[in-house]
């Protein structure tokens, strides 16, 4: 008996490998070759982009997803409620025209929030040019009616170079060897700075302007990048709270915005005119979903290996890169390991819990609130663990996708070094895929945060940067035809494989150590 168990242990390795060989040569069959992504992307962008939180588009994408992965045979399909997020905000109309010294339409778009106006209305430009709260005395009684010009004229250049762009060697092998990261200092920041922008946006309230305008502070050729309005002078409000006062606020190209403060420059006095139709809408009252998916273990299915993506965006586009392409290649991910399921008869080991989030563009809002009922007690409006609920010891992983179309090259450790030989293990699978760099750096900005903040191991994959930063993040380019298809297939295929190995381990996933009063991560919102 003690001989057969012998031989057995000497055949495991061989097995395993064997087993594991055979299951991403599926995987990339059912990945590569019998792709839905892009399909799954158009879906969400084309027919229900952009999905601005709070907004009945957003809850009607929500309810298409879950009734799309109910179809797949995903088990535990639901929308969870976490809130209150306010009032969300639908753009039925826009225009703007510039009339002086002859006319021409401009280039622009209302940040979410702006307030409808009484139709077409138009007003004098005004340059503000001040860089202290005193130099505000000198424009008071004199904003009422005008629309009001914040930003300087910024120089641009032309490219001589693609804008897109993909990881060479030495990029990868700077971050391969990148050390373990020193951990952040806290900051408490509500109290941080911004002591004119406070001043500044309390004397707009008080003065009310017809309109503020601004420009970007990157791209060009007419490509703009618009986010969110901001409340005046009502302190602790956001413009997602009933009954904010909010100026229309409106973000041109850089290339109308400089021709307009150069006009003003040469002594001239350019008109504008515009017109904004928007509603708030409240279809869930205030409070937001989360859509959660599962596939269902076996032996060890109270546990649970999660994956996502935020399904939210901006407005000016229809959310491809930001993240429609996260969002379809989470629920690819799934697909594909739903179809090995079926195909093979082999059940993962623990649970495979699917999560597309929502309010993470106003500050991750949908994890994070997620993080909180299910996994730790923290802090008083901020990420600090004091308490682990019982299914913090339940989850061996999070794993999150939100930098665009780019195709996956490796993954961010967060400073887990523990985790590092596993991933270099399952990643050596697809060196032929160009997916088989691990760091050690942290990266920030997105939903595995709130995981990693209370101690649970939360990643997020190195993603190529393509034009992600300077051409589509945030801007009115940000449209399905920006998505790169042989890369959205190859991230939804190395990512099943990572969730899946994760689920098929003997152990959970080793976890970095943490005390409840510091937490493994200095978790931030995007806005701040």
């Amino acid at each position: 008996m003690s001989r057969i168990l012998f031989l057995l242990l000497l055949l495991f390795p061989f097995i395993s490998f064997t087993q594991n060989k055979d299951f991403n040569e599926s995987i990339k069959r059912i990945g590569l070759k019998e792709s839905k992504v892009m399909e799954i992307a158009s879906t969400i962008c084309d027919e229900y982009g952009p999905r601005l939180t709070g907004s009945a588009k957003l809850a009607k994408a929500q309810d298409w997803a879950v009734t799309e992965l109910k179809s797949w045979g995903l088990s535990n399909v639901h929308k969870e409620e976490w809130g209150p997020f306010g009032r969300g905000w639908h753009l039925e109309h826009f225009e703007m025209h510039a009339h002086s010294p002859d006319y021409w339409p401009v280039i622009a778009y209302p940040k979410a929030w702006s307030p409808s106006t009484s139709g077409l209305v138009s007003g004098e430009l005004i340059y503000l040019q001040a860089n202290e709260s005193a130099e505000l005395e000198k424009y008071k009684g004199k904003l009422k009616g005008k629309i009001v010009m914040l930003d300087s004229i910024r120089e641009i250049s032309e490219w001589f170079d693609a804008p897109a762009r993909r990881y060479n060697s030495d990029d990868l092998l700077k971050m391969a060897n990148a050390p373990v990261p020193a951990p952040r200092p806290r900051r408490d920041w509500a109290r941080a700075g911004g002591s004119f922008g406070t001043d500044l946006w309390k004397f707009l309230d008080s003065e009310q302007p017809v309109c503020i305008i601004d420009r970007n502070y990157k791209g060009d050729l007419g490509t703009v990048f618009v986010t969110g309005a901001r409340p005046g002078g009502q302190e602790g409000k956001r413009a997602q709270d009933e009954g904010v006062r909010i100026i229309p606020q409106v973000t041109l190209s850089v290339e109308h915005y400089n021709r307009l403060l150069r006009l003003i420059n040469r002594g001239q006095s350019p008109k504008v005119s515009f017109n904004i139709k928007a509603r708030y809408e409240s279809p869930n009252k205030g409070m937001d979903h989360n859509v959660v998916a599962e596939i269902e273990g076996a032996d060890l299915k109270d546990e649970v290996v999660m994956f996502g993506a935020h399904f939210d965006s901006w407005h000016a586009g229809t959310g491809a890169t930001d993240n429609g392409a996260g969002s379809a290649v989470m629920m690819e991910a799934a697909r594909i390991l739903n179809t090995y399921i079926k195909e093979s008869g082999q059940k993962p080991r623990r649970t495979l819990r699917l999560a597309l989030w929502s309010g993470e563009e106003q500050g991750l809002y949908g994890s994070i609130n997620y993080v909180r009922k299910h996994f730790a007690e923290t802090e008083p409006g901020g990420w600090i663990p004091k308490s682990l609920k019982p299914d913090h010891e339940k989850i061996s992983a999070y794993y999150n996708l939100d930098n665009g179309t780019g195709k996956v090259r490796g993954i961010y450790a967060q400073g887990n070094e523990d985790v590092v030989p596993i991933f270099r293990e399952w990643l050596d699978e697809f060196k032929d895929l160009g997916a088989n760099t691990i760091t050690l750096e942290n990266t920030g900005g997105t939903d595995h945060l709130g995981f990693d903040g209370v101690g649970i191991p939360g990643f997020q994959f190195i993603q190529e940067p393509i034009a992600y930063s300077n051409r589509t993040h945030h801007s009115n380019m940000d449209n399905w035809d920006h998505l790169v298809a042989e890369d959205l297939k190859q991230a939804a295929t190395v990512i099943a494989s990572m969730v899946w190995q994760t689920a098929q381990r003997n152990e959970k996933l080793p976890r970095k150590p943490m005390n409840l009063d510091t937490p493994a991560t200095d978790v931030k919102s995007k806005t701040e």
